[in-house]
C-alpha cells in the first residue's frame, strides 16, 4: 500500500488546496480540476453560495495551509 505522501498531487482551480489522487480518479487523473463535488459546482458562480464565507487570500509571508482538518 503506498502512502499518500507519494501519491500526486493538484491544487484545486476554486479554492486553491491541495489535493491527492484517489482511486476514483485513476481513469481521468489528467482532467480532474477540483477537490470535491462542492468546488466544481462553485466553478461558475462569481458569489460563493449563501453561509458559505469566501476564502481570504494570505498575507505576503505568510505559511501556507497543506492540507485540511
Amino acid at each position: 500500500m503506498r502512502r499518500k505522501a507519494h501519491l500526486p498531487s493538484k491544487i484545486c482551480a476554486v479554492c486553491g488546496l491541495p489535493f491527492a489522487w484517489r482511486r476514483k480518479w485513476a481513469r481521468d487523473w489528467e482532467q480532474v480540476r477540483y477537490c470535491s463535488e462542492r468546488c466544481r459546482r462553485q466553478r461558475g458562480a462569481t458569489d460563493p453560495a449563501p453561509g458559505v464565507a469566501p476564502r481570504a487570500t494570505p498575507a505576503p509571508g505568510a505559511t501556507p495551509r497543506t492540507h485540511r482538518r
